[in-house]
């Protein structure tokens, strides 16, 4: 069985989705539109910009959005998936891809997603660390302990976590899970506290926008990143997209969720290829991570 996975912020580089816009007529007709609805051009920055307008959340995540969607939809050969799942911002990429969202209203979705975001990271200044080789539910431990706001905030696969929160209690459990035997602890280069408490001043206007957003039942089941679990039904689709923004990305428990229920071959949609370098640890020889990158 066939899953599509799309990633996440982090992804993002300068050139992507260049050589689809270029190659295909049927991407360059969505990316052109893309600009056309968020009244600027991000295909310049995805082309041409510098790392540093590439990072800014309410580029990164439209920009991230709108290559792997336009991978999904215009990439000749592609069959249609058993079922979908992204990390994080990957979600929205996956709503499209299964036809729960359509392209237009998944881009607007997913500006004001970040627009909101972007205003928590300016206003409450947080961020995030990577905790390499601890098992999961010493690093739990350790956040829990730990004075002010930090959780676990991504399960990327076993040995790798991704924690989110104030930015002194962040670096004291750093500091907590180095002491207590984490291989590397290693902070990000990111620009806030994503899916932490952090993020709840953007709620109400992302409630909003899911609230106004046709989701219809998806073609196949999509592994959403609160439960980990396959969703078919519009309104738990829009609860956990909704849920998703202060919530952990349950990666590792999602992989071996549509491993359990019969995936076979994953394959990455969007730029880069950290996805597949995590379902390679997750499955083991139970899956294989497919590389359709050399195609943007």
């Amino acid at each position: 069985m066939k899953a599509y996975v799309f990633p996440g912020q982090g992804a993002q580089f300068s050139g992507m989705g260049k050589e689809l816009y270029e190659s295909s007529p049927e991407a360059k007709a969505l990316m052109d539109k893309a600009n056309d609805i968020l009244g600027f051009r991000i295909t310049d920055i995805m082309f041409a910009g510098t790392d540093e307008e590439l990072k800014a959340t309410k580029v990164t995540q439209p920009a991230i959005f709108i290559h792997s969607v336009a991978l999904a939809l215009c990439t000749p050969g592609l069959d249609r998936p058993d079922m979908v799942g992204g990390h994080s911002l990957g979600e929205f990429s996956a709503l499209v891809a299964s036809g729960a969202v359509s392209f237009e209203d998944g881009l607007k979705l997913v500006a004001v997603r970040a627009n909101e975001m972007q205003k928590c990271c300016e206003k409450v200044p947080g961020t995030m660390a990577a905790i390499i080789g601890m098992p999961t539910e010493k690093v739990e431990e350790i956040c829990g302990s730990i004075d002010g706001v930090v959780i676990p905030a991504n399960y990327n696969c076993d040995g790798q976590i991704v924690i989110s929160g104030e930015k002194e209690a962040v670096l004291a459990a750093c500091e907590a899970c180095k002491q207590a035997g984490a291989k590397r602890a290693l902070p990000l280069a990111v620009s806030g506290a994503f899916h932490s408490p952090l993020m709840e001043p953007a709620r109400a206007e992302l409630a909003k926008a899911i609230e106004a957003t046709e989701v219809r039942a998806p073609r196949c089941p999509i592994y959403q990143n609160v439960t980990a679990l396959p969703e078919t039904d519009p309104v738990r689709i829009k609860e956990n997209l909704l849920k998703q923004l202060t919530s952990p990305v349950r990666w590792t428990q999602s992989v071996k969720n549509m491993l359990a229920d019969g995936a076979t071959e994953f394959t990455e949609l969007g730029p880069g290829t950290v996805l597949q370098g995590l379902v390679k640890r997750i499955s083991g020889a139970a899956g294989t991570a497919v590389d359709i990158n050399g195609l943007t």
